[in-house]
Formats: C-alpha cells, sequence, structure tokens
C-alpha cells in the first residue's frame, strides 16, 4: 500500500535518475567545501523521486504522468 500516487512517468524517472546522479556526481567532483555536499545532495534528491516516482512539486503545479492535468 502506498501513501502516494506516482506522478510522473517511465522516461521522466529515468531522466530524473541519470540527471540526478550526474549533478551529485560532477558537485563531488568538481566542487569544493559545503557547496559540493549540498549540491550533490539536491542531485540525490533529484534521483530519489525519480526512483519513487513521485514529486511534490509536479504534484502542486498539477502535473500528472501524462502532462498538465
Amino acid at each position: 500500500m502506498a501513501f502516494y500516487r506516482k506522478n510522473i512517468g517511465g522516461l521522466h524517472q529515468t531522466m530524473r535518475i541519470a540527471l540526478g546522479v550526474a549533478v551529485a556526481i560532477a558537485a563531488v567532483v568538481y566542487l569544493a567545501g559545503a557547496t559540493a555536499w549540498l549540491v550533490a545532495l539536491g542531485g540525490a534528491g533529484f534521483a530519489l523521486t525519480g526512483v519513487v516516482g513521485y514529486c511534490p512539486m509536479c504534484a502542486v503545479a498539477g502535473i500528472e504522468r501524462g502532462g498538465v492535468s
């Protein structure tokens, strides 16, 4: 039983995971200090929304799997 309804589709999920992981890796490689970790954390959060299939900001904007609802 899930407490949320998926609101992003398969391609959107794949892109979120790929971009989130890429941003996290690039932040750790190219940035330094606390900035690197904050950007990496943001990338990881973006990837996590792809893994879960639910984006809170898309829900607020009214975006569903097929586009704007």
